[in-house]
């Protein structure tokens, strides 16, 4: 595996890994990582640094994420080897029945609609992370992102991209709070969120209770059953992260260690599995027989995802999906030379908009934490009062009766946020995330086989070309070559150039008494250390 020792070519464009010894933050948005980077120097850990650099995403990028939606945390504690997760997704409201929506001619969750609100699990997961494994108090890390809720944070060149595409999806209170007289923000417009500011105080001096209790919980009750939801104070005061045990899988003298379901990250695992049959390091990394048995493994494994992936006390099939077994059956399907159609249509809702933060300290506490609200704006529906932006996760459940993730009241929807880490001989050597909802697997193992098949450093396996494919045909980004296409279209590719770039990574890489951090060119952000 790579570590690090390759240099770019100096007279191109481009940007370098960052080098620092005490302390390092990858994230999608400059003044987020300037955040956590500020948390670390003020005595702060990587667990205070990524939750404070993560509420201001949800300012710097509202339409990506926001204290109305979810996460998924990994943790390696100073002085351990091993990772927590901790998972911070909200259920759906008791209230939600699969049986009575196919009744009322449903067959899918409305992708924007009322019927796809979750209850907010983020908040909750926040503060009991920071009581668990932080060193400052909740108001010391909350008070960056009440400045800039208050302040306001002018909008950067990739969030005002994202929100031309996403102002549409905007209803009621929404289009009043995240709209600037129902148009999109232009490069440089100031975002300001002083309702939210108000919530985040409210959370500083009362913890939790300060968002699931009270006004703020009134406020986005009230506004979700105005709209027609099910949802109850009882549901959300109930919501509650729970820790877990990660899973993970070999890969070449690496391990792969993911989040458990309901997240998706069983389905990067099992994408290595099955290119483990394959010899990519023979092939052009940038070549369009690499990009096609790649794309034959994600049909495979998206798959196994569809039909296993659910909330866990109903993934009952999670050993046969990462099983060794099932990844040498699955890549005997693959045609080298032809694409075969769709392994079976995707029933969940996918799309791509979220954030990843990951935080590396002195002391070598590693944090891999992603935060979204689902779609762009989240379901487009927000609270009058507090204007606090809900997400649209419940679209990840089917209506497919009998199903592992079919809706129903109190259950988690299958999650497409992943947070990952790499092991190398038992140690946590990366943290790393890969934004992009149903693109997440496949980048995850785009960027480990990039990593070990091709021995490139970090910032350039983040900035290397991708494809994938998906619902929308067969994304392959501008970064390839005509000629590259075209193959791939010859082998029975639908080939499409996708209009926005796919997805977006960061990555820490803890390399004795030096860290080593990078973050993706296709957003707004940086890596900072100092």
């Amino acid at each position: 595996m790579s570590l690090g020792a390759t240099m770019r070519d100096l007279h191109f464009p481009g940007r370098s890994a960052v080098y620092a010894r005490n302390g390092i933050c990858a994230t999608s948005h400059p003044l987020a990582a300037q955040v956590a980077v500020a948390m670390l120097k003020s005595g702060g850990n990587a667990v205070d640094a990524a939750i404070a650099g993560a509420l201001v995403l949800g300012i710097a990028e509202p339409q990506m994420t926001g204290i109305g939606g979810d996460c998924f945390v990994l943790v390696k504690p100073a002085g351990s080897e091993d990772v927590i997760a901790l998972n911070g997704s909200g259920r759906a409201p008791m209230g939600l029945n699969a049986a009575d929506l196919r009744a009322s001619g449903l067959s899918a969750i409305p992708i924007q609609g009322i019927e796809a609100v979750t209850l907010p699990g983020a908040v909750d997961a926040f503060c009991r992370l920071n009581t668990d494994y932080g060193m400052k108090s909740m108001a010391e890390v909350l008070a960056p992102a009440i400045h800039y809720a208050e302040e306001g944070v002018p909008v950067a060149p990739r969030v005002a991209f994202d929100w031309v595409d996403d102002l549409p999806c905007l209803k009621g209170a929404a289009r009043d709070f995240y709209s600037f007289g129902g148009k999109a923000p232009a490069v440089g417009q100031v975002f300001r969120a002083p309702g939210q500011a108000e919530v985040l105080r409210r959370v500083s001096k009362e913890g939790r209770a300060g968002f699931y209790e009270g006004e703020v919980a009134e406020d986005m009750i009230a506004s979700l059953r105005a709209l027609g939801g099910t949802h109850r104070l009882d549901d959300l005061s109930a919501t509650a992260c729970d820790y877990t045990t990660p899973v993970s899988g070999p890969y070449k003298g690496v391990e792969l260690v993911e989040h458990p379901p309901n997240g998706q990250g069983a389905t990067a695992i099992l994408m290595l599995n099955i290119l483990r049959h394959f010899d990519l390091g023979a092939m052009d990394p940038f070549g369009s027989q690499r990009a096609h048995i790649e794309a034959e493994a994600t049909k495979l494994a998206y798959d196994a995802r569809n039909r296993f992936i659910a909330d866990p006390d109903h993934t009952t099939r999670l050993a046969h999906m990462l099983s060794p077994e099932t990844a040498a059956k699955l890549a005997a399907l693959i045609d080298p030379k032809r694409a075969m159609p769709a392994a079976a249509p995707l029933t969940e809702a996918v799309h791509r908009d979220t954030i990843y933060i990951t935080v590396v300290d002195r002391d070598r506490m590693a944090v891999s934490l992603i935060y979204s609200v689902f779609w762009g704006f989240g379901s487009g529906l927000a609270s009058s009062k507090f204007g606090i932006n809900f997400q649209n996760r419940g679209a990840g459940f089917t209506l497919a009766e009998g199903h592992p993730n079919e809706a129903g009241g109190g259950k988690r929807p299958m999650h497409t946020i992943i947070p990952g880490m790499i092991r190398h001989n038992g140690k946590v050597l990366m943290p790393f995330g890969v934004m992009g909802g149903a693109y997440q697997p496949c980048g995850h193992a785009r960027f480990v086989t990039n990593l070990t098949d091709y021995g490139m450093d970090l910032q350039e396996a983040i900035d290397a070309p991708r494809s994938f494919s998906g619902p929308e045909g067969m994304e392959v980004e501008r970064g390839y070559s005509d000629q590259v296409r075209a193959e791939l279209a010859a082998m029975g590719h639908p080939v499409v150039v996708p209009a926005a770039p796919l997805g977006g990574a960061q990555a820490i890489r803890i390399d004795g008494e030096v860290l080593v951090g990078a973050s993706d060119p296709r957003k707004d952000g940086c890596a900072l250390g100092y």
